[in-house]
């Protein structure tokens, strides 16, 4: 008799059952790094990434908001990951909730850790490509008065040593 495969990380004990859209809205996001099609680490200041780079908070509602990472205002709108989890669909609305533009994107990876999307300098050609990876983290969302997500999560900062745990204090 041949042996069971071991669950993947995301299906452990106190996480399973989690649709994909349960996965993202679960916590608060940190851009933590960007790769490209070669491997290589890109700075999240090159400007290849950089409008990718801040706080997201996804909530269960459907709707997000996204900040960058001096805690000023970016976006906010609507949102929804494909059932199966290969996708991640946002519009951005002004003020009016007008919306300013959608962009659908591969995800290539999602766990309760790590949220890891796919974006396209040219939507033409493929070949080149940014992977933009997000860490969860405690960040408070800004003007929430320390009542968002990952408040008292029970982690203390630490994190459980499978991750690395952004803090969200420091940049």
């Amino acid at each position: 008799m041949a042996a069971e495969a071991p669950a993947p990380a995301a299906a452990s004990a106190s996480w399973k059952n989690l649709t994909p859209s349960e996965t993202l809205a679960s916590t608060p996001w940190k851009t933590t790094s960007a790769v490209d099609q070669d491997g290589n680490r890109v700075a999240l200041d090159n400007p290849a990434v950089s409008n990718f780079v801040g706080w997201a908070y996804f909530d269960a509602d459907g709707t997000y908001t996204m900040y960058n990472l001096d805690d000023s205002p970016k976006l906010r709108g609507d949102w929804t990951v494909a059932a199966d989890g290969s996708s991640r669909w946002i519009n951005a609305k002004d003020a009016n909730g007008n919306v300013l533009f959608q962009r659908t994107v591969p995800i290539t990876e999602l766990t309760k850790n790590v949220f890891t999307y796919r974006v396209f300098p040219n939507a033409g050609d493929t070949s080149v490509y940014y992977d933009i990876v997000h860490t969860k983290t405690n960040h408070v969302e800004p003007g929430t008065d320390a009542k968002g997500p990952g408040v008292n999560n029970g982690q203390g900062g630490e994190g459980n040593g499978d991750y690395h745990f952004n803090n969200g204090n420091a940049r």
